[in-house]
């Protein structure tokens, strides 16, 4: 395992983080208990330190799960980071309760780096500055029950300077950033920006949601030569000398061998400036193939009316990449299509990406509306 210093901290991070969004799954939908249990362990053993989770992933199950994973001894092995969730914050003695609970669901007396929870510029506003959460997150790091605190972000590249400008203890940040992501939110000039500041940069959605494990033939021709695109997309990371930790979401055993693998042969500059060139040409075909900038977070989901909203945008994004046949047999198998959406809205106060899903949802019905057979 290859280990990056966290900005000003000091502290010493593994460059591969574990991110606690994507266990393996039972047929029921709850998280494989005894799977993600022994895959968090055998990365710790493997050297991976750096552990992120969140009051809300897996539907509120997954600081429980890490719990288990870091009894007998591993707590003591990794850092733990988790988020607060701002948007259940409606008054200040929210913030207590929230890490408390936090607390209590890991089994441990402090969280090592603790985020404010997918900030905007609104929440920022309305949420971190209306409650005084500043305050409260330098109590709690007076209390021990926080060392570091950080925010992770999902706005304009303007609403992430007005919140790295607004505290002056932040220590480190969350950022989406991926070589098609190098102008999107934060971007690439704000990776810089703050690894100016002295903050250490983590960055999650390296493969924006599985979408580079796997990219269309067209990017992927066009990425360094005889580099699996994973570590490709990876690599494009980690040569940057301003990111501290890639997270992935990992659910299955392979996926864990194969990003300790590609952290393993992880290095700063690692990647020529001829093959960095490479993934501006990559970003450019993919640009133009985009339909829906969708990850699959689930951040939008459960929807009330059953509409599967990731997958159905993953089929619409087929049109384009795979062709229409593709597409459509990945839409006709989905149990909760786009005609379901009643245009509620709900799934769009929580978009990381700002969405408009209710009108894309419409544009998805009508591509994929039945074909008139008397027109064939």
């Amino acid at each position: 395992m290859q280990y990056r210093t966290m900005g000003r901290t000091g502290v010493s991070v593994s460059a591969l983080g574990f991110g606690c969004m994507r266990f393996p799954k039972t047929e029921s939908g709850a998280i494989d208990r005894p799977r993600a249990v022994a895959m968090i362990r055998s990365a710790i053993d493997a050297g991976v330190n750096y552990l992120d989770t969140a009051y809300v992933y897996h539907d509120g199950t997954s600081e429980g799960l890490l719990a288990e994973a870091l009894a007998d001894g591993y707590r003591d092995r990794v850092f733990l980071a988790d988020k607060l969730p701002t948007w259940m914050v409606h008054a200040p003695e929210d913030f207590d309760r929230l890490l408390d609970e936090q607390l209590n669901r890991l089994h441990t007396d402090h969280i090592d780096f603790y985020l404010l929870h997918a900030l905007s510029r609104a929440r920022w506003r309305d949420i971190v500055l209306r409650h005084g959460l500043p305050d409260k997150l330098r109590a709690a790091r007076a209390a021990g029950k926080i060392r570091f605190i950080g925010f992770s972000f999902h706005d304009t590249n303007d609403a992430f300077h007005e919140i790295l400008d607004g505290f002056d203890e932040w220590d480190f940040c969350q950022i989406q950033y991926n070589y098609i992501n190098t102008d999107a939110q934060a971007g690439q000039e704000g990776l810089a920006a703050a690894a100016k500041r002295g903050l250490g940069v983590v960055i999650m959605e390296p493969l924006l949601g599985g979408r580079l494990a796997n990219p269309p033939a067209r990017v992927a021709s066009c990425l360094p030569e005889g580099v699996p695109p994973v570590q490709a997309a990876l690599d494009f990371l980690w040569t940057q000398k301003e990111v501290a930790v890639v997270l992935s979401g990992m659910s299955d055993e392979t996926q864990v061998a194969q990003n300790l693998a590609f952290a393993d042969a992880s290095r700063v500059g690692k990647v020529p400036a001829a093959d960095f060139a490479a993934y501006g040409r990559a970003k450019a075909v993919f640009d133009h193939m985009a339909l829906v900038g969708c990850t699959g977070c689930a951040y939008c989901m459960p929807c009330p009316f059953g509409v599967q909203i990731p997958a159905v945008f993953a089929a619409y994004n087929r049109t384009v990449a795979d062709g229409m046949k593709a597409a459509r047999a990945a839409y006709d198998a989905l149990d909760g299509a786009a005609d379901r959406c009643r245009a509620c809205r709900r799934c769009e106060q929580v978009c990381p990406q700002h969405l408009p899903i209710a009108s894309l949802m419409t544009q998805v019905r009508e591509k994929f509306a039945p074909q008139d057979a008397s027109a064939t």
